[in-house]
């Protein structure tokens, strides 16, 4: 015979009210904030191979150190704009050889800035698409030089 369930079921228990749930945008703010802060990481390994002694190869030009903390600066004001006024912590850069890690590195900011460019177009976030499209535009200059050496 039929007897009838005395408890809830799961699905209707997943749908309840007192679970938070993020909004479709405050999804993209943190997926954008990630994307940004990786590039700060990329782009603070930059600056310190930029201004450190030996600079890296001599065939490649070396990147700007003024531009790459100016850089900087601006993607961590976006973070923290995004992150409700809190700034990003900012990793120490490692010590390795400059000029294999270089490329590698302009490789990666140059994706991390096309990821962020995707997000804050989907997001419509004018500012953080100029800035991303900015570095992408910075990155890819170097990438180019080293394919043509």
């Amino acid at each position: 015979m039929y007897e009838p369930i005395r408890t809830k079921s799961v699905h209707t228990m997943a749908a309840a009210p007192e679970i938070p749930h993020r909004s479709r945008e405050e999804e993209l703010d943190i997926r954008l904030a990630g994307q940004l802060t990786a590039l700060l990481t990329v782009t603070d390994e930059l600056h310190a191979l930029a201004t450190r002694a030996d600079g890296g190869a001599a065939d490649a030009p070396a990147p700007d150190g003024a531009a790459l903390a100016a850089a900087a600066e601006r993607i961590a004001e976006q973070v923290a704009r995004l992150s409700d006024g809190h700034y990003p912590l900012r990793a120490e850069p490692t010590d390795g050889a400059a000029a294999p890690r270089t490329g590698a590195l302009h490789q990666r900011a140059h994706t991390l800035a096309g990821n962020a460019l995707a997000v804050a177009t989907t997001r419509n976030d004018t500012a953080v698409m100029a800035l991303a499209a900015e570095r992408v535009a910075a990155h890819a200059a170097p990438l180019r030089n080293l394919a043509t050496a």
